[in-house]
């Protein structure tokens, strides 16, 4: 689809590598669920409801001064890898490629707002910031959430706050999360009591894609449970003190390790660095992982000319469905892992000639 492949060579916000704390918070998500009251709920609703919701929705989007310039995708359309591609960028969850006649996505100009409709709730709503900027993101998105209540009546109880298809959603409707580089809790194993710690405070650790992924690289994403019975502001101030207390921690620990273990660290920042540089064939997992200790080498200041912010575009760029839309056609696992391979050494700068 065209107006997809104008996305390729665009920076998505998260990756911008500014905002508060940006070398250790990677982005910011918030994310709200809505209903349109009196429209059956996505997976209690014949075609023709469905249908309904999306043209209703659609409408009420178009009349957004927020999404003046957006791209309004029909999921049903797209091919497979174009699919992929949009979950890469963390403009759509997996769950949205399910059962996706009567579905759409809209893409903000810059990717920073997007929409997801149909997809468990007929609307979930997302602002996405460079950096630790919950409060920036949430007044965003508080905005738009407010204009858009004025063209569609939600779903709404005075006593659970807002009606969502999951019980564990009603209440604000609302996830927020921060996206993490704790590369030296990982390597002094101080991981797990940071998942320890952050269970009992309502919160949860998920992997690099959100809910349901495992952890690649040593990036962690921080996110609220619990919805019912809290206020936004609530969830955000609790979310807020916690990733301030894990940011100071992960820089103390970085402080530690140049203090005390230089010598290792460096050790493993350059053998990271001297395989990206050499290899010819390299998966997705092992890239991240490398990639991993190389950022936090370029933020301890152990490797010259390595821009954090260029290492954040390679974690997307290096994705599989990225590589075959930059190649213009469909690649096989090793022809990905080679192409990869390619792509790392020449934004490291290392002639790619075979």
């Amino acid at each position: 689809m065209k107006e997809i492949n104008d996305l390729i060579g665009k920076k998505s916000e998260w990756l911008k590598g500014q905002g508060p704390h940006s070398d250790i918070a990677i982005s910011t998500r918030i994310r709200i669920a809505r209903n349109i009251k009196g429209h059956v709920y996505f997976y209690s609703a014949d075609d023709e409801a469905r249908r309904a919701s999306l043209d209703r929705v659609t409408e009420a989007m178009r009349k957004s001064r927020y999404f003046n310039k957006a791209l309004f995708i029909s999921i049903r359309d797209l091919e497979e890898v174009d699919r992929y591609f949009l979950i890469e960028r963390h403009l759509m969850s997996r769950e949205h490629l399910e059962d996706a006649e009567h579905k759409g996505l809209v893409v903000g100009n810059d990717e920073a707002v997007s929409a997801m409709i149909n997809e468990e709730d007929h609307i979930r709503l997302q602002v996405m910031r460079s950096g630790s900027d919950l409060t920036d993101a949430w007044k965003l998105i508080d905005e738009i959430d407010t204009e858009l209540s004025s063209f569609l009546k939600y779903d709404y109880s005075t006593r659970f706050g807002y009606l969502t298809s999951c019980p564990t959603n009603t209440g604000t409707g609302m996830r927020a999360s921060v996206m993490l580089h704790l590369a030296a809790l990982v390597m002094t194993r101080q991981i797990e009591k940071v998942f320890d710690a952050i269970s009992k405070l309502g919160l949860t650790m998920r992997g690099f894609y959100g809910e349901g992924t495992a952890a690649i690289g040593d990036f962690f994403q921080i996110s609220n449970q619990q919805t019912l019975g809290y206020s936004e502001s609530d969830i955000i101030d609790n979310l807020q003190r916690v990733i301030a207390k894990i940011i100071k921690k992960e820089k103390e620990t970085r402080e530690q390790l140049i203090e005390n273990q230089k010598e290792v660290v460096t050790d493993r920042v350059h053998r990271s660095y001297g395989t990206l540089k050499s290899a010819r064939i390299i998966t997705s997992a092992e890239a991240v992982k490398l990639l991993s200790a190389v950022r936090l080498g370029a933020d301890l200041g152990l490797l010259d000319g390595i821009v954090p912010f260029d290492m954040n575009e390679l974690l997307l760029s290096m994705q599989p469905a990225h590589l075959q839309k930059m190649e213009g056609k469909l690649l096989q696992s090793q022809d990905r892992d080679i192409r990869r391979a390619d792509l790392i050494r020449d934004k490291l700068g290392v002639d790619s000639g075979r």
